[in-house]
Formats: C-alpha cells, sequence, structure tokens
C-alpha cells in the first residue's frame, strides 16, 4: 500500500473495476470542506483600540489583574472545541460568575468563546482582603470584591455620655 490508494468503482449493472492512483493526486485538497473549522479572524481584529479604553473604563498601562466570567448564552449547538474551552474555563452553569486571572493564556481561551460569556474586571476597592476576611466577602454584580466588616460589641460603659 506504499503510496497507493486503491479506489472501488462500481461499472454498469454488477461488475466492479479497481483503479490504482497515485498519491500526487492527493495533495491538493483545498476543496475539501471540514463539517467543524475554527474560523479565520485576523488577530487584528482582537487587537485593542483607544476607543475600547474610553468605552469599556479600561487602563491599558494598569490593567486589572482578574476577570469575572460569566456564561450567558448556551452551549448547544455549538462546536465541540467552544464546549470543551466552557468546561475548562468551570462555566457549565449559565449565570454563575468564575473569576480568573488576566494572562494570556486564559485570555486566549476566552477569546474562542468571548460570544458565549461576559467578561468584567474584578475590582477590589476595600483593597484585597486577607484569609480571615475570605469568608465575609460579597460579590456584587458590578464587579466589585466588597468586604463586609465585623464589628465588635462594645462595653456600655463606653457608649453612655
Amino acid at each position: 500500500m506504499a503510496g497507493l490508494l486503491r479506489s472501488v468503482v462500481q461499472r454498469p449493472p454488477g461488475t466492479l473495476h479497481t483503479m490504482t492512483k497515485g498519491v500526487e493526486s492527493l495533495i491538493c485538497t483545498d476543496w475539501i470542506r471540514h463539517k467543524f473549522t475554527k474560523s479565520r479572524i485576523p488577530d487584528k481584529v482582537f487587537q485593542p483600540s483607544p476607543e475600547d479604553h474610553e468605552k469599556y473604563g479600561g487602563d491599558p498601562q494598569h490593567p486589572h489583574k482578574l476577570h469575572i466570567v460569566t456564561r450567558i448564552k448556551s452551549t448547544k449547538r455549538r462546536p465541540y472545541w467552544e464546549k470543551d474551552v466552557i468546561k475548562m474555563l468551570g462555566l457549565q452553569k449559565a449565570h454563575t460568575p468564575q473569576v480568573h486571572k488576566n494572562i494570556p493564556s486564559v485570555n486566549a481561551k476566552l477569546k474562542v468563546v468571548k460570544h458565549l460569556i461576559r467578561i468584567k474586571p474584578l475590582r477590589l476597592p476595600q483593597g484585597l482582603p486577607t484569609e480571615a476576611d475570605m469568608a465575609h466577602t460579597c460579590l456584587k454584580s458590578t464587579g466589585e470584591l466588597v468586604v463586609r466588616w465585623h464589628l465588635s460589641p462594645v462595653g456600655r460603659g463606653a457608649t453612655e455620655p
């Protein structure tokens, strides 16, 4: 079989004929349309523009460190590679936010499924919480991580005038 392809061609009623073709004819396969092909979108589409920074309030010199990613559309009737990326990002359940790092490897995955998700920066108005405060944090829908401060009760003598 080295370098040969045998194909069986059916001849008129009931007779079969075997033909042998060389591999040279199989090299040009531009005409084949594969059922599942990734789109060939140029990279310049994904390059940030100054209008984007003004529109979304981002600063290219000081980017945010974490993303809040939420799946807003279904993965039904989507290609297998988009379903795989959604599973890798932990977004199987819709409208459940996940926090991811703002690094190139994660951003490449987010770019593949950007039409199925919503990405917001994670803002920390009260600073990064400590390990003890992590149980008392709340993630707002606006992307702010708020630490609920626990107030300790003050003695009765301190509140009386």
